[in-house]
């Protein structure tokens, strides 16, 4: 969780005014023309089960959060820090159980659960936001809910992006809660390590990111920590970037330090699409994106790819595209042909462009040929020749009716 920025522009100022006085401030409250609906949801933390918001939590005390809501629904949980920083404690990649029962309170996080909320600071006033939906929420405005990441930062973004997720909803298919507590002190220097323990040194670029070690999680970089000797796995995660990971030894009385630096997570891949001949339609789930050859950073995921070009038959394909990588297309468009139709008067044979294509049977003769300006020659034993240019549209049909003549000596 993250706690709220002082600092902050004179209508939140406002707000906060509001709510010091008494007045309920959600995010719901932002939105216009809320609609009250029989949803509800309730948040407290265990120093403060009635919600007076004068609890007090000193920089590396365990905090759990309680949770209830009136009917089944998904709950996600934010802290928001003084310095405006936000966590996304619900759900996190240890828990994703973030679905209540109608009536059901639960606590985060529950009983045995292998990770622990620990208060990290600064001082100052912190809250805890619950927003419950009647369907699962997901918003690029936000961050990766599925992940446990926020991308934004103070109350005043997080409300504006919660605004934005659930203004389609109806106004009760969501509902939020607001808890409130102080955090006091900086918290005393990690102590000695004793005979069974060691230190561990922890920095990231860029700072601030979280640090979990064996899953549990220990506080944001820069971090100095004192843990049992042995063998431990340390991740590092940042929003927006890909996660550090490693494993440590630690040995009694050792001072272990870890430098991570932070790559950006590449969260889109890319398209390459080539024809033969160029310059073919591209759409993509039935959308234009261009002519190729074209290339196109796209969101992982699969996709109907289908490419057209006047005279040519159509190219169809479904293409995945995954995150980081690069996907090629290369599709050669068979020419579309056109249909000829002769008939006669008596039994002869069809020449085009000076090549045979067979005899009349019954007066007719059919076949798919190249489109274009063609010569059609029809002959037969003691008739006049029949010849004329005929135009042949790919994918059309041509007849072409051709009454015979004897020849006269």
């Amino acid at each position: 969780m993250r706690l709220l920025k002082r600092r902050i522009v004179a209508p939140l100022l406002f707000l906060f005014a509001l709510a010091f006085a008494g007045a309920k401030i959600t995010p719901q409250g932002i939105v216009v023309n809320p609609v009250p609906g029989a949803l509800k949801v309730k948040v407290w933390v265990d120093k403060d089960p009635g919600k007076t918001g004068n609890a007090t939590y000193r920089i590396g005390d365990p905090i759990y959060v309680y949770v209830s809501v009136t009917q089944e629904a998904y709950v996600y949980l934010f802290d928001v820090k003084p310095d405006g920083s936000i966590d996304l404690f619900l759900p996190n990649p240890y828990d994703r159980r973030n679905r209540l029962k109608a009536g059901e309170t639960r606590r985060y996080p529950p009983p045995g659960a292998r990770y622990r909320f620990t208060i990290d600071g600064p001082p100052g006033e912190e809250l805890v936001l619950a927003v419950a939906t009647r369907r699962p929420l997901s918003s690029r405005e936000i961050g990766d809910l599925e992940r446990g990441e926020v991308r934004i930062r103070g109350l005043r973004a997080l409300s504006k992006a919660l605004s934005i997720v659930v203004e389609p909803l109806p106004g009760d298919a969501w509902a939020s809660d607001w808890a409130r507590f102080r955090v006091i002190g900086q918290g005393p220097p990690p102590p000695p390590p004793s005979p069974g323990t060691g230190t561990l040194d922890v920095r990231s670029d860029p700072t601030g990111a979280q640090v979990y070690l064996d899953g549990d999680y220990l506080g944001r970089t820069p971090l100095v920590a004192s843990v049992r000797a042995g063998r431990h796995r340390v991740e590092v995660r940042k929003a927006g970037y890909a996660p550090y990971r490693a494993n440590v030894r630690v040995a009694p009385g050792e001072r272990v330090q870890i430098y991570a630096r932070l790559v950006p997570e590449v969260r889109t891949g890319r398209l390459e699409v080539r024809s033969q001949p160029e310059g073919a339609r591209v759409y993509l789930d039935g959308g234009y994106r261009g002519r190729t050859p074209l290339e196109l950073e796209l969101d992982p995921g699969v996709y109907d790819l289908r490419l057209a070009l006047p005279g040519y038959g159509e190219y169809r394909e479904q293409v995945r595209i995954r995150a980081g990588e690069t996907t090629r297309v290369y599709a050669r468009l068979a020419p579309e042909k056109a249909r000829l139709v002769v008939r006669t008067n008596v039994r002869a044979r069809v020449f085009l462009d000076g090549y045979e294509l067979g005899w009349t049977q019954n007066g007719r003769f059919s076949t798919s040929v190249r489109g274009g300006r063609r010569w059609l020659v029809i002959l037969a034993p003691g008739y006049v020749p029949y010849v004329e240019e005929v135009v042949l549209e790919p994918g059309e049909t041509l007849v072409v009716q051709a009454d015979l003549r004897r020849v006269r000596y």
